[in-house]
This record gives C-alpha cells, sequence and structure tokens, in this order.
C-alpha cells in the first residue's frame, strides 16, 4: 500500500469513528445556543490531482467572520508539496509535434538511442503548491454536537512550481528543450466548491474536516488541458468572539 493511499485511508477510518460516536450520543441532536463570531483553523491537508497524478501533503489555514449563524465569510491558505508525472499526450499539440521532431533528430544525429521506449515517455517532478481563497459558508446548526457547512462557490489564486526530476539523461534532453531553467512556476485563478463539518467539543473549541473540488489551468503555455483538483483537511478550529445565536 502506498504511503498516499495509506494517509487517506486512515482519515477515512478516523471520520467514519468520529460520525458514528457522535450520532451515538442523545446530546447529538438539539440547536446549537452559542456561535461565536469568528473561528480560526489550521490542521493537515492535502492536493490531489488525477490528470498529472498528483499528491501533495501539507498544511491548511482558515480565518472566518460569521455575520449570521447560517452565514460566514473566510479566507484559507494552503500549502503542499509532493510529486507530479506528466506525458508527452498531456502537452500543447505544438509541443508534441516539436518534441517528437527532437526525437527525430536526435536519433538521426546519433545524440539520442534509437531503442530508448519512447512511447512510454513521461517526467516526473516534484511539485510544491499554494491556494488562497475566498469566499462565503453556509452552515447547518440543528445538531447540538456538529455543524454541517457547505461552501457553494469560492474563488482564488494558486501557485505551483514544478521542478523536473529526470529519470535518466534521454528525458533530461528532452525536458531541456521544452522548459528553460531548472523549474517552471506559474499562478492562475481557479474556482471551486466544498464542504465539510466540525465536530464540536465545547463552544470554543472543534475538530474540522472538509474536502472541495477546484478547477484551474496551471502552466497553460505547456499543457493542454485544464485540471480538476481534490483539497482535503483536517484538524483543530477555534472559535471566539461573542455569542450571535438569536441575533
Amino acid at each position: 500500500m502506498s504511503t498516499a493511499h495509506a494517509i487517506r485511508t486512515r482519515l477515512m477510518m478516523l471520520i467514519m469513528l468520529l460520525m458514528v460516536l457522535l450520532l451515538a450520543t442523545p446530546a447529538a441532536f438539539g440547536q446549537q445556543t452559542y456561535v461565536t463570531r469568528y473561528d480560526v483553523y489550521g490542521g493537515y491537508g492535502f492536493l490531489k490531482s488525477d490528470s498529472v497524478k498528483l499528491f501533495e501533503n501539507g498544511f491548511a489555514f482558515q480565518i472566518g467572520v460569521r455575520p449570521k449563524t447560517w452565514f460566514s465569510l473566510g479566507f484559507d491558505f494552503n500549502v503542499a508539496s509532493g510529486d507530479l508525472s506528466i506525458t508527452p499526450a498531456q502537452l500543447l499539440p505544438a509541443l508534441q509535434t516539436q518534441l517528437q521532431a527532437g526525437i527525430v533528430k536526435g536519433i538521426t544525429a546519433g545524440v539520442l538511442p534509437a531503442n530508448y521506449p519512447y512511447s512510454t515517455l513521461f517526467v516526473p517532478a516534484h511539485s510544491r503548491t499554494e491556494t488562497y481563497a475566498f469566499g462565503p459558508q453556509l452552515a447547518y446548526r440543528h445538531f447540538s454536537k456538529m455543524t454541517l457547512f457547505w461552501r457553494p462557490v469560492y474563488a482564488g489564486l494558486i501557485h505551483e512550481t514544478a521542478t523536473p526530476q529526470p529519470q535518466d539523461a534521454v528525458v533530461k534532453a528532452l525536458v531541456a528543450g521544452l522548459i528553460t531553467g531548472p523549474n517552471k512556476k506559474d499562478t492562475v485563478l481557479f474556482v471551486g466548491f466544498g464542504g465539510g463539518f466540525d465536530i464540536l467539543f465545547g463552544h470554543h473549541f472543534a475538530w474540522r474536516t472538509q474536502a472541495d473540488l477546484v478547477h484551474d489551468h496551471l502552466f497553460d503555455d505547456l499543457l493542454k488541458d485544464a485540471r480538476f483538483t481534490v483539497r482535503f483537511s483536517t484538524g483543530p478550529a477555534f472559535n471566539f468572539g461573542k455569542n450571535i445565536a438569536g441575533k
């Protein structure tokens, strides 16, 4: 079992256990009567984008203000790092043509080996990603020990630095023909939606678990397709400020 898969399995088991414990508690059912104005959150997070075989472990941070018990506005920041993999088929058509021409030219000149498995060519890379997002959140507070929340839409910036890590001299030579410098950086807008839940341990402390799906087109001068990325995080949330329930 891979490390990433093992992490996801343990997180899902934790979530299921918390849900069972919560729903097995009679006191969990009842309207919340104490809701603070502000909250701040920080915890473990990961980013996953299957289209580029990306998985990154990292940290998530959020801060929010609640004008109403059922509505809040917040800012979040995620930073994570991990690995991804790109194949020639994911490149822009013009770059695919350029790559194929470079391979033929290299073989003809004796610079590249003719017996290399070019049909299975891929480029591994190490990636570091940061996301900055802002948007609304809707809350359902009809359980005294749990708050469900939904983010119908939010937007932000995603910044990524991808550093190719060629596995051999052939891939290193081909990468050098596609990008200049040791890495590739890009910052683009993204949109997304998601939600999650807080397990409440009193008025001022909770354990938050959340996930969302974002859409972006990083490196559009290199890759032909946009991608979807799952952002998941879990960790402690702290509530503070005056009680606004019933206001």
